[in-house]
């Protein structure tokens, strides 16, 4: 990470809770696995990487139900940000755009190799390992339950969590489908993960009537 972009890290930092699922350190993961992903397509790594570090920036904003949509309102905060700064201003505008329409539950279709690399990293750190320390840290916050045999799985409620963290894997993180995602490396490292979180769930159910 060159000067410029590691200037703009810490400059945005402030802008993150310090726990949780969102916390900054999914930024740097989500950096990190953007930058893999780039080596095998040809992008623009400026505009990747201030994409990458600014994704979620309006995140705290729509925890605290200062906005609707964190990508929308992030997308604004990013141009401000970088307008303040000697990112080349003709690159701006992919930047907020990628960041516009990185979340999964819009639904967009990415038109630029940047904006498909930041929802597949995005994506991706939602599935594996990382998800379900995610999923569980989530819940404990809101205070959900681990899981409630008393709904039916695939049972929807107001939210997709709002059952159980269980609940919750069902109704978000299985439907992160691999064939979905949009580069190829990002879709051969969504098979592993995904597989991961089916056989995490698999001994969980079975743990939980007691059958191991």
């Amino acid at each position: 990470m060159n000067k410029f972009f590691q200037e703009l890290r810490e400059k945005v930092q402030p802008l993150f809770i310090k726990g949780g699922s969102h916390s900054f350190d999914h930024t740097e993961r989500v950096y990190n696995i953007a930058m893999h992903l780039a080596k095998k397509e040809k992008v623009d790594l400026d505009i990747l990487q201030a994409a990458c570090l600014l994704h979620d920036i309006a995140r705290m904003k729509e925890d605290n139900k200062e906005c609707c949509c964190h990508a929308e309102e992030g997308a604004i905060m990013a141009k401000k940000v970088l307008e303040e700064t000697s990112f080349p201003k003709e690159k701006i505008d992919k930047v907020t755009y990628a960041i516009r329409i990185h979340r999964h539950s819009k639904g967009i279709k990415a038109a630029t190799k940047e904006a498909e690399i930041l929802q597949d990293a995005d994506r991706l750190d939602a599935l594996g390992a990382i998800t379900i320390a995610r999923m569980f840290s989530s819940g404990g916050e809101i205070g959900i339950p681990i899981y409630n045999p008393n709904i039916p799985i695939g049972e929807k409620g107001k939210d997709y969590d709002s059952h159980s963290t269980i609940h919750g894997f069902h109704q978000k993180i299985l439907k992160l489908k691999p064939e979905l995602f949009n580069t190829e490396e990002a879709k051969k490292i969504a098979v592993g993960r995904y597989k991961y979180v089916e056989e995490f769930l698999d001994r969980f159910m079975k743990e939980w009537e007691g059958k191991v």
